[in-house]
């Protein structure tokens, strides 16, 4: 590991300060990521700003009924929230099944926001990586690829958001919010990855220098009854091959609204629009959820060791939307 130095925040202009000194610094919140990858020589900062201590560790319900959350808050406080429970429970859902109790203690939300590829070759310095090293090569389009994308990849790289966290967040449109020396800025959790192309090194839209301060969520009834599902190789706290993030509003049996996410098939959390148009003001069917399953999924290019997920996503979106749908029949039901 690089020998590295380490300043402590306290408030934001006094991160983004510390930061414009050296051209190398990085912002340290939990680190369950970043310190990880500073151990393998991915990353070497000489500079750690660490903004655990900034005051933007609350979670607060807006005038509008939305939320807007620190990006300080931990994985742990998220999750355990009242009205994130109540509001938009596959968040919860999502963030718990996304790490061990002791990770989310320390994990952050702007930190998992940012979290990088778990890709076994980006880890790998002896690798070649067009993330890590641009125009190095992608090895894992021919590679092991078993885990990688299905939906908006490239040939110059085709490795997969971790967030689980950040599908939810996908699914009920986020907004997040950061600061710069020039002042504050926003930027819609849609725009916020940026598409891998041919410069997959280039993330997201944060402006150079940019402190994630906060995520927004708007108020969405739908989310009341959402749901997040997520499949992993083992039982144990691992990344997922494949998740969705679902919410369902069914009015005598014609779906009024529904919002769907997918993890783990793209380079960001992916917003199944195609989906989502399949399905409004139709029938809240399991056939019709496989259809709209199949439109989303008909852009996918699977690599020859991958293919199985799209067969995976498409039992997801169907398992998990007829839950809801029996879910909000028995609620009708019930009132009459």
């Amino acid at each position: 590991m690089r020998e590295f130095d380490y300043r402590r925040a306290s408030d934001v202009p006094g991160a983004l300060a510390l930061l414009g000194t050296e051209p190398e610094a990085r912002y340290l919140g939990g680190g369950t990521n970043l310190v990880d990858l500073m151990k393998s020589g991915v990353e070497r900062p000489a500079l750690l700003v660490d903004v655990r201590e900034l005051p933007l560790e609350r979670i607060e319900v807006a005038d509008d009924g939305g939320l807007r959350i620190g990006a300080t808050v931990t994985n742990s406080d998220l999750a355990a929230h009242p009205e994130v429970r109540r509001r938009y429970p596959a968040l919860t859902q999502a963030v718990l099944a996304g790490a061990s109790g002791q990770l989310r203690n320390m994990a952050t939300v702007g930190g998992n926001l940012l979290q990088r590829t778990r890709c076994a070759y980006f880890a790998d310095v002896s690798k070649a990586c067009n993330r890590r090293v641009p125009g190095s090569g992608c090895p894992a389009v021919t590679g092991e690829h078993r885990n990688h994308a299905i939906l908006g990849a490239s040939t110059h790289c085709v490795a997969v958001h971790p967030s689980d966290m950040g599908v939810a967040l996908a699914a009920f449109d986020a907004v997040v919010h950061y600061a710069t020396a020039d002042g504050p800025g926003a930027v819609p959790l849609a725009e916020f990855y940026l598409p891998v192309g041919d410069t997959p090194h280039r993330e997201t839209a944060l402006p150079p220098g940019a402190l994630i301060t906060g995520v927004t969520l708007p108020p969405a009834p739908v989310a009341a009854a959402s749901r997040y599902r997520k499949v992993r190789e083992r039982a144990s706290y691992a990344f997922a091959i494949g998740s969705v993030a679902a919410a369902l509003d069914v009015r005598d049996g014609v779906v009024h609204d529904v919002r769907l996410a997918f993890g783990a098939v793209a380079s960001r959390p992916w917003r199944a629009q195609a989906a989502e148009r399949a399905l409004i003001g139709g029938p809240a069917t399991a056939e019709a959820f496989g259809a709209a399953a199949d439109a989303e999924l008909a852009v996918a290019e699977p690599l020859p060791g991958n293919g199985y997920k799209v067969t995976l996503i498409r039992n997801l979106v169907v398992a998990v939307l007829t839950e809801l749908a029996e879910e909000s029949w028995q609620t009708e039901e019930a009132t009459r």
